[in-house]
């Protein structure tokens, strides 16, 4: 596990808020949070996709993924549910600010 990639908690938590697969087909060769993680990486880094390191999983099925979650819909879905669980616990504090001025 590298020093930026998802802790058990989280991926115990972020995992039941993903979508689930409806094909039932031959289990995937690249685990969800082994790409997941490469995501996490690009996006922490913002380095190209083409140097996501290898051990997230081949750059294109991390891309793959990245991009078909983003066009459906699921990255906003899981945020927006994330921040309810936060806000029920009362980790979040939500400050109005009607602009700098003021």
């Amino acid at each position: 596990m590298g020093r930026g990639d998802l802790t058990d908690e989280q991926w115990a938590v972020l995992e039941l808020l993903l979508p689930k697969g409806t094909r039932a087909a031959r289990p995937p060769v690249w685990p969800r949070r082994q790409l997941i993680d490469g995501i996490r990486f690009r996006v922490r880094t913002g380095v190209p996709w083409r140097d996501v390191p290898i051990e997230y999983g081949p750059w294109n099925r991390v891309y793959d993924l990245a991009r078909r979650w983003q066009r459906d819909g699921t990255w906003h879905r899981v945020l927006t549910r994330l921040q309810s669980l936060a806000d029920a616990k009362g980790a979040i504090t939500w400050d109005l600010s009607v602009d700098s001025t003021v």
